[in-house]
Parts: structure tokens; sequence; C-alpha cells
């Protein structure tokens, strides 16, 4: 299956006897520890950046992100886009319809469904938070050349690709 052999990624913390530590993943040479490491710091900081600076959180930002460029999307459809679960996907919303950023109308004959859609209110944070998140963006991309973004970008992807996969293989039918 793969030609990636298991020392790759291990440590052996502390070679001795007496110590409790035990071989285990390593920090700094597991892309998976790398990735998590990365995403919860990226999460942490911009959650707290956003908040600062526009009084929302990073989940909100990313349904803002979400309904810029799906309109009309269901918690549903959003929950499975971003691979956030249901329930968090609408706790932002709620929070993003009582600051009246974001709308959602029912679909169907079912109320409980909505689409959910920016408002005009939500449409001018967007596009003032988007100027900050390309700017937050290229620092954390310092350093990378055009060639190296695109790589790492399709690296990312094909992680991606391979975790829905993965996903695949462990839903019950």
């Amino acid at each position: 299956m793969s030609e990636l052999d298991d020392a790759l990624f291990l440590i052996d913390p502390n070679d001795s006897e007496s110590s409790p530590a035990r071989r285990t993943l390593s920090f700094r040479r597991t892309p998976t520890v790398l990735l998590n490491f990365a995403a919860n710091r990226f999460t942490r900081n911009a959650a707290r950046y956003y908040q600062k600076q526009f009084g929302i959180g990073a989940m909100d930002w990313r349904m803002l992100v979400m309904l810029s460029r799906e309109p009309g999307s269901s918690v549903s459809h959003a929950a499975k886009t971003i691979g956030i679960d249901k329930a968090a996907v609408s706790r932002s919303l709620q929070r993003l319809e009582k600051m009246n950023l974001v709308s959602a109308k029912a679909s169907g004959p079912d109320e409980r469904r909505k689409d959910w859609t920016l408002t005009p209110a939500g449409a001018r944070m967007h596009d003032e938070i988007l100027i900050v998140a390309l700017e937050r963006q290229r620092q954390l991309l310092t350093g990378f050349s055009k060639a190296e973004v695109e790589q790492f970008t399709d690296y990312l992807a094909r992680f991606l690709s391979n975790l829905d996969t993965l996903a695949d293989d462990t839903t019950d039918d």
C-alpha cells in the first residue's frame, strides 16, 4: 500500500529503561501531527484576531466564506463542505443571525430545513475581513515561492482526498 516505513514517523523520547516515556509519533516528522498542530494554532490565532477585530470567531468567518461561495447553503451542506459537525455550523449561523449578518429561509415543507444567505451587512463584513485574511495568508506563506505554494496546496488537496477515502471506509451503511 505504501513504501513509507513506520520508523519515519516514530521517536523514542527516552532511551532510559526507568523512564515512563514510550515510543510514539514524532512531533516534528509526522505529517498528520504537524497538520493537526498547525490547524489548531492557526484556528486559535485566527479566532482571537477575528474576535478582537471584527467581533466574530474563526468558525463564523468560515461560514461567511461558505455563504459567499455558495449562497443558500443548508446546515448539512455547509457542515459536509467545511468538514465541521452540524451542531457547530448551526451555532455559528445562530450567532451570525443575531448579528444580522446572515438570514435563513425555510426550504420545502420541513420548516426546520433552511437555506442560509448573507445579508448586505454580512457581505460587507466578509469583504472587509477578506482583505485582512489575504494579508494574514501572505504572512503565513512568507518564504514560499509561488511554485511551492501551488505544490503545498496540491499536497493538502491530495491529503484531503485520501482522508475522504479513509472516512468512506468508516461510515456505517
